[in-house]
């Protein structure tokens, strides 16, 4: 086993770090020690938080941080955060998020830096989620900074979605995508003392009983720096994976997938980039000396795939 690994698993949370800091960098390693990492995944429950910037999700993370520890449950954290390019993660974002939880052992906050993650956001943030779940924390909360594409594809990754809303979000309802419908599992509306409140929560309902799902999303309201509506979001987190325990099979079956999937489109890519294949293949594409699918063809042939 490698040593970072036996290390991490008897608590060490420098050896943490630096597994998560092989995650960032996509470690040569990396393979082989998500492998034994693996087999000791499977106990952690992950929320994903997202919305639209300004929605207030890093309160409510904050105030879900201080509700499970009262339960006495170990919280990891990944916050996906864009704004540092350098540094791969949001370290100013760990500064304030930690000011508070840094003296408790029992929890982990991580940014991650979605311009300097190398090989796929989502992917990254599932070996994070996993490398939390084998050192023992019982909740991991992922939080996102909005609601486009890359953040739909975070969200896979988490077994419940709480979709965060606040008053001034008409217009996000307006265009709200399918997916992010589809993702939700609690709809909050946040700062809800705010003018508006009643009707964005009025709409939200209203949507969900359109949707065609048996199983409506919950709306609920929330002021989460007042810590008002916590307890009846915790309760409907609970509810939600009393219910999905059946579900969390399925799940496990696709992250499977996904993770296979990845691991292959990595090593390929690799292998015809260092073979100088790609380069060469993208110049006969630019040229249009080819086209796309005799391009796709070629390469099958290639590595004798039919």
């Amino acid at each position: 086993m490698h040593p970072l690994v036996q290390s991490m698993l008897k608590g060490d949370k420098r050896a943490l770090s630096r597994l998560m800091t092989y995650v960032d960098n996509r470690h040569e390693d990396l393979m082989k020690i998500m492998k034994e990492v693996y087999s000791h995944c499977g106990k952690a429950y992950r929320i994903g938080i997202t919305g639209p910037p300004g929605a207030g999700k890093s309160t409510l993370v904050d105030k879900l941080i201080h509700a499970f520890r009262k339960q006495k449950k170990k919280v990891g954290v990944i916050a996906i955060d864009p704004s540092s390019p350098f540094t791969g993660g949001a370290v100013l974002g760990d500064r304030i998020r930690m000011t508070e939880h840094g003296a408790d052992d029992d929890v982990f906050i991580r940014s991650l830096g979605s311009r300097g993650s190398h090989g796929g956001l989502s992917r990254a943030t599932r070996d994070i989620a996993n490398l939390m779940d084998a050192f023992g924390f019982d909740i991991i909360l992922i939080e996102t900074v909005g609601v486009g594409q890359t953040e739909l594809d975070i969200m896979a990754v988490a077994h419940t979605t709480v979709v965060v809303l606040v008053p001034e979000s008409g217009d996000t309802i307006q265009t709200m995508k399918a997916g992010l419908m589809e993702i939700a599992d609690v709809f909050v509306v946040n700062k809800a003392d705010r003018e508006g409140a009643d009707r964005i929560f009025a709409e939200l309902r209203a949507l969900v009983e359109m949707a065609s799902s048996t199983q409506k999303v919950p709306v609920l309201k929330t002021q989460a720096i007042s810590n008002k509506g916590i307890d009846e979001l915790i309760c409907a987190i609970e509810n939600i994976s009393r219910e999905n325990k059946a579900g969390l099979k399925g799940l496990l079956k696709e992250e499977c997938t996904d993770i296979v999937l990845a691991e292959l489109h990595q090593k390929l890519k690799a292998e015809m980039e260092g073979k100088g294949m790609f380069t060469a293949l993208v110049k006969n594409l630019a040229e249009k000396h080819h086209n796309p699918y005799e391009t796709a063809a070629e390469i099958l042939e290639k590595i004798k795939v039919k």
